[in-house]
């Protein structure tokens, strides 16, 4: 999360809007964008929809419907236009993600 709140600017300039999505209840949110100092929306997908509707629960620890670790970039139009799988202790590039977003933006 904290790559996405200090390269919020450069999203902003991709014209990307970050937004973070997990199973954690909205009140686990609330508390994870006050200690983070989160710049972004956090939605909780709580009952899991969100996970099944992407493809991405898996069972991790005999838990069920658990989110694999991935990054959508999704155009205004609600296309997914490019999806990054991660395991858990990789740490993500954003820059490929933004690479990704600005090849999506029509040149002046």
């Amino acid at each position: 999360m904290e790559l996405l709140r200090d390269r919020r600017a450069d999203f902003d300039e991709a014209g990307v809007q970050p937004v973070g999505i997990s199973r954690d209840s909205p009140w686990t949110h609330i508390a994870w964008t006050q200690a983070l100092d989160l710049n972004f929306g956090l939605l909780s997908d709580f009952n899991a929809e969100a996970v099944h509707a992407f493809g991405i629960a898996f069972e991790h620890r005999g838990l069920r419907d658990v989110a694999r670790r991935t990054a959508f970039l999704i155009d205004g139009g609600g296309v997914i236009r490019n999806a990054w799988a991660y395991e858990t202790s990789d740490v993500p590039d954003p820059e490929e993600w933004l690479t990704a977003a600005r090849a999506l933006k029509p040149r002046s």
